[in-house]
């Protein structure tokens, strides 16, 4: 079997050195070179010509959906895998649309990691739940959800998670427990078809359900 040749990304050396010796334990994956920042990444891939680049997206430039387009730009034939923390309309849109083949978080499970690694070497799409989540809500046509449409207790809850209270402090200011506000937010993610309490925010106020 021919081994998946990698190349790691991240401008923190023991992420780096865990990354390595984590992916380091499976037969059919080859670590052939590291990089600390985008420039090194680009120099690096162009000369190793991996077929994954397992990148972070936040580091010295070029970063982001830059790097990950230059990438793709200087070595099309490496698959851009994307692992990190940060999982926000602004992180994940843009790397797609660079060409990311995959975006993980960091916080993932080492099988699902090595499972995404084997899925970009194969030219096949992975993204972590709440990423796929969050793609779905953007391309997904809007449904004229109106506020009649949230009870008025889910009103009450997103209002005041609109202004900035947790958990426990809506269910304090509704006389609720912590467990009762966090399953209106599950119903109200339903509804409004986001994965998030940011992203119900931002809908909500765009559908005029809450002002």
């Amino acid at each position: 079997m021919t081994p998946i040749r990698l190349v790691i990304v991240d401008d923190h050396p023991v992420v780096r050195d865990g990354l390595r010796g984590m992916l380091g334990t499976q037969p059919d994956f080859e670590i052939v070179n590291e990089a600390a920042s985008g420039a090194e990444a680009l120099t690096v891939v162009e000369a190793s010509q991996p077929d994954v680049v397992l990148t972070d997206l936040r580091m010295p430039e070029p970063s982001g959906a830059t790097l990950i387009r230059l990438l793709r730009e200087r070595v099309p034939s490496a698959r851009v895998l994307v692992l990190t923390t940060h999982d926000t309309d602004s992180d994940v849109l843009p790397a797609v649309e660079a060409g990311a083949i995959g975006y993980l978080l960091k916080d993932a499970p080492r099988e699902e990691l090595f499972r995404a690694v084997r899925a970009a070497a194969r030219n096949e799409s992975v993204l972590s739940p709440s990423v796929a989540a969050l793609l779905l809500s953007r391309v997904r046509p809007q449904k004229p959800l109106t506020a009649a449409q949230l009870s008025a207790r889910e009103r009450e809850v997103l209002t005041l998670i609109a202004q900035g209270k947790t958990n426990r402090e809506a269910a304090a200011a509704l006389y609720i427990s912590e467990a009762t506000v966090k399953t209106h937010l599950l119903h109200i993610y339903a509804k409004l078809e986001v994965p998030d309490r940011a992203s119900a925010v931002a809908t909500a106020y765009q559908r005029g359900i809450i002002t």
